[in-house]
Formats: structure tokens, C-alpha cells, sequence
């Protein structure tokens, strides 16, 4: 009985302990995508759409309407839509399906999360090919809708959709940045709203707020809560500063160049500024757009397509109604080193493909992300926030200029902050910019974020954030991130190339011992049974 024991055990250990070493070593690669000769309509293919979504039940319907339309014209293909809230999350399980080939088929993303899915060889397929295909192409000949052409799109946009010099997206909404004030307490001030404003404009009057009476109510707004200004996403608001000052971010080969002596001056003046509650996060506080509409709240800063929460009107604002305050608000550029040449932050998702063993299968996939550029979907997804379209067709169209037309006519479709922050991306698309893109910049640009963050934690409890705390947290910042070796961050599972020969050979050799031990038992069971 021990005999038979022992040797089960060993045969069921040698090939657990093969597999181990075979998984270790990486997932099998996809072999590269190649454009068949002509789609096969009288197939069926089934492929996956991954979306984000904030609860807002217009751009759902939206999505859902774009699907039903595409399936439509293309019964053989299926769309299943899978919607998150958070692009982070969307993010995290690419990431965790590549291991196990799972990965959707087209997918809503940013370009630095396209490098890191990239670690991994032929996950994300390049569209430069494919766009360039005269039939099934931008504009292609074979397709059954009228989609752009490639110089229908916005060149800037496409161009923040390359990573080394290779198309891997197409953009699918574009946004930036606003400053949204609260016109009626810069005036209790004494001041009024400039077109540009300056961050020594916002810093010196979020300062002169902060006076309270003697009842401990501020004076400016006769409450006990006011923090003057809030910035939303923090990693942006340091990224766009550097920029502004041409000082050192990152570079496309990867150098991580963040941790300098501008960075450094900025984060003492984030926390001088924090320290006397002029200054706060979202992370620490709150959603900017909950004080703003409170009345506690002076400036603002969040994406064009958050306006829809921002001002006394939003349609979607947060708050209870006997909480929200009458005042007037203004959407300005985010404050500025030099008003002259405005400097700010190009953001919105884009579109991805995955690669599949099935190449009938990309090619479907392939022609539902161009159906996301088609006029009547990129208007519609436009007018539901502060979005504007990637294509000059789209914004050509005559239902987008009456839309923008429209401003203000009702406190919806029309929403004049909404409206507003539409028009102030439309205006200033040449004064945009974008980060470098490589494996591992999305880690930077958490880092940047991470870095303003610590520093108002730290100033808001009392500490002392000078030259010494802020050394110690890039040392703290640089490890988490991991940032501190490679200069990167890195990939959960990392595909490790061809398997070296020393590997094949003794996982053969593990078989044939195997094999050995299989036969022996075989042998002396044999044995047993004849004695």
C-alpha cells in the first residue's frame, strides 16, 4: 500500500512541477495580426466592449444605441458591452486577462495604460495598417457606414494615440482641464475674474479668504467650512505646472527626470498653502464641484467633462438642494505661469483593439471602434458633457453647431458651464499637450499625483514640509512606484521571451523520469499479481 502511495505522489508531483515551471516562464504570445483579404460576413463573431461610465445614463444609452445600430448593419457581430465607473479598474483587468488571454476585444483607455499592456508582445494590435486599408480603412470602401476619413480627424489627437512612432488607438473623446470660479465671492473680494488667471492670482486670494469673524465663521461666506481652492486630479495639476515652467518631467526613452529642484519649489508652496487650509485635494476632502456648489468653495479645477457637476445650475450636482448656493459661475483655462502663452493638459479616452488568434474576429472588433467615430456618435456623446468630438467632420456637422448655438437655453442639454468648457477646449487645442508614453508612465504619473497628495496630508496635520521631508518622500514615492531601479514601473506578469534550452531540457528530462517510474510501477504491479 505504501509502495502505491508513493509512487501516485511522485506522478502526480513531477508533472504539477513541469506546469510550474512552464507558467513561470510566461503565456504563449499571439502571433502578429495580418488584415484578411476580405471580411467574412456569413460569420458569427461574438467580441467584447469595455467602457467607462459615471452612472450617467445618457452616454450608456448612447453606447447601447451605437451598439444596436453597428449590430444592425452587421448581424454576424455581436457586441457584449461591459461598463465600469473608473478607468483604473479598466486598467487593472486588462492587465489581469492578458495572463489568461481574456482580454476585451476593443476597449476604452488612456495611451500611457497601452504602453503597459504592451509588455506583453501582440496584445494590443498596431492600427496603422488597418487604418490605411482601402476597404475596410478610415473611409475604407467596404465599410457599411459613413466613417471618417484619416484627415477627418484632429491630428493632434491621433498623434496623442502613438507610442514610438506606432498608431496603437484611435481617439474617442478629448477634454481638458478647467478653472471653475465662483464669480460673486471674487468680487466680495474685491477683485475681478480675468480672461487668464495667473496662480498668483488664485494663491493670493484663496489666502485672503481664509479671514474669519468672531463667531469662527469665515467672513467671506458667513460659514464654517470654505476651502478657497481644490484641485481634483493632482497628478495633472503637478504635470501641468512643470510644463508650464519647461522644467524636467519625463522623456520618451522613459527617463524619469520628475524628482527635481522645480518639483521641489512647487511642493513648498503646495504645502505653505495647505498648511493654512487655502488649499485641499479631492483625495483629502472631497469632490471640488460639492464645495463649489455649496458656496465653500472659491476656485475649482476638474476635467471640461465634469462640468455637468460644476455651478449652482449642474445638472448633475451631488449635493441636497438646501445645501446649494446662488451664485455665478465662470470657466476659465486652469491658472497660468504666463497668461500670454496658456499652457494646459489634453485628456480623453481612446480606443484600443486586442489582438485574437482569429484575425475574422480583430477585424470585427476593428470595425466597431471606427463605428465610435462616426458623426452621429461622437455628437451625441459630445453634447452629454464637456467633450468635444476628435473629428473635424463631426464638429462640421450641422447638429453640432446648432448645439453650441444653444448655449444656455436650458440648464440641460444646453447647460451654459457645460457649454463653456466645451468651447474653452475648441479654442485652445493648440495650447494642449500631452505626457511621453512608454511602459510604465502611467507609474510616473501616479507618482506626480502621489507627491502633491503627501505633501497637503503632511501640511494639514502640522508637519514641516521642507527640503529634508520632501527628499525623504521622492525616496518613499520613487520605491512605491517603483521608479527607483528601472526608472519605471512595471507589469504584474512579464512575458520573458523563448524558452532557454537548459529549461526545454529538463522538463524533457522530467518527462522521461516520468515515463520511467510509470513503466516501473506498471511492471511491479504486474509482479505483485503474479506472486
Amino acid at each position: 500500500m505504501r509502495y502505491k502511495k508513493r509512487t501516485a505522489a511522485l506522478m502526480l508531483t513531477l508533472p504539477l512541477l513541469a506546469a510550474a515551471l512552464c507558467s513561470c516562464h510566461g503565456s504563449r504570445s499571439l502571433p502578429d495580426f495580418v488584415i484578411p483579404e476580405e471580411f467574412d460576413e456569413k460569420a458569427s463573431y461574438e467580441i467584447t466592449f469595455w467602457a467607462k461610465n459615471d452612472t450617467n445614463k445618457v452616454q450608456s444609452d448612447i453606447y447601447k444605441k451605437a451598439i444596436s445600430d453597428f449590430e444592425e448593419l452587421y448581424p454576424g457581430i455581436h457586441v457584449n458591452m461591459r461598463l465600469y465607473t473608473d478607468y483604473g479598474r479598466i486598467y487593472n483587468d486588462v492587465i489581469t486577462n492578458i495572463s489568461t488571454a481574456t482580454t476585451p476585444d476593443v476597449c476604452i483607455t488612456y495611451p500611457d495604460h497601452i504602453a503597459t499592456y504592451m509588455k506583453a508582445p501582440n496584445v494590443v494590435v498596431p492600427l496603422d495598417e488597418l487604418a490605411a486599408d482601402p476597404d475596410y480603412g478610415l473611409g475604407g470602401s467596404a465599410l457599411k457606414y459613413e466613417g471618417p476619413k484619416k484627415e477627418d480627424l484632429i491630428e493632434k489627437f491621433v498623434n496623442e494615440c502613438r507610442l514610438s512612432g506606432t498608431l496603437y488607438a484611435l481617439p474617442f473623446m478629448r477634454s481638458t482641464e478647467a478653472l471653475y470660479i465662483n464669480e460673486d465671492l471674487v468680487k466680495t473680494l474685491g477683485y475681478e475674474v480675468p480672461d487668464v488667471v495667473t496662480w498668483d492670482f488664485v494663491w493670493d486670494l484663496s489666502e485672503k479668504a481664509m479671514e474669519k469673524d468672531e463667531k469662527g465663521d469665515f467672513v467671506l461666506n458667513g460659514q464654517k467650512v470654505l476651502i478657497p481652492f481644490i484641485y481634483k486630479s493632482t497628478d495633472n495639476m503637478m504635470i501641468t505646472r512643470l510644463r508650464q515652467l519647461d522644467a524636467p518631467y519625463s522623456k520618451d526613452d522613459g527617463s524619469i527626470e520628475i524628482f527635481n529642484d522645480t518639483t521641489t519649489r512647487l511642493l513648498e508652496e503646495i504645502g505653505q498653502h495647505a498648511a493654512t487650509g487655502a488649499f485641499s485635494t479631492f483625495k483629502v476632502s472631497s469632490y471640488p464641484g460639492n464645495f463649489l456648489n455649496a458656496g465653500q468653495c472659491i476656485f475649482a479645477v476638474d476635467s471640461t467633462a465634469g462640468s455637468t457637476w460644476m455651478g449652482t445650475d449642474a445638472p448633475l450636482s451631488d449635493i441636497a438642494e438646501e445645501n446649494k448656493k446662488s451664485f455665478k459661475t465662470l470657466v476659465r483655462p486652469v491658472p497660468q505661469e504666463d497668461p500670454g502663452h496658456p499652457v494646459m493638459i489634453s485628456q480623453g479616452p481612446s480606443v484600443c483593439v486586442f489582438n485574437k488568434e482569429d484575425p475574422g474576429q480583430v477585424l470585427a472588433a476593428w470595425l466597431f471602434a471606427q463605428f465610435l467615430l462616426t458623426d452621429e456618435v461622437q455628437t451625441a456623446y459630445a453634447e452629454t458633457e464637456g467633450y468635444v468630438p476628435v473629428t473635424q467632420k463631426a464638429r462640421d456637422t450641422a447638429e453640432y453647431r446648432d448645439y453650441l448655438a444653444h448655449a444656455g437655453d436650458d440648464a440641460n442639454r444646453y447647460y451654459r458651464v457645460k457649454m463653456d468648457a466645451s468651447g474653452l477646449l475648441l479654442e485652445n487645442t493648440d495650447n494642449t499637450f500631452t505626457t511621453p508614453v512608454f511602459a510604465g508612465s502611467a507609474s510616473v504619473r501616479d507618482a506626480a499625483g502621489a507627491l502633491v497628495e503627501n505633501v497637503v496630508k503632511a501640511s494639514r496635520r502640522g508637519t514641516k514640509v521642507d527640503e529634508a521631508f520632501i527628499r525623504d518622500m521622492y525616496e518613499d514615492v520613487s520605491g512605491l512606484y517603483k521608479l527607483d531601479n528601472t526608472g519605471r514601473g512595471i507589469l504584474a506578469k512579464e512575458d520573458l521571451g523563448p524558452m532557454p534550452a537548459q529549461s526545454k531540457a529538463l522538463l524533457a528530462a522530467l518527462a522521461l523520469i516520468w515515463c520511467l517510474i510509470a513503466a516501473y510501477y506498471i511492471y511491479g504491479l504486474k509482479g505483485r499479481r503474479k506472486s
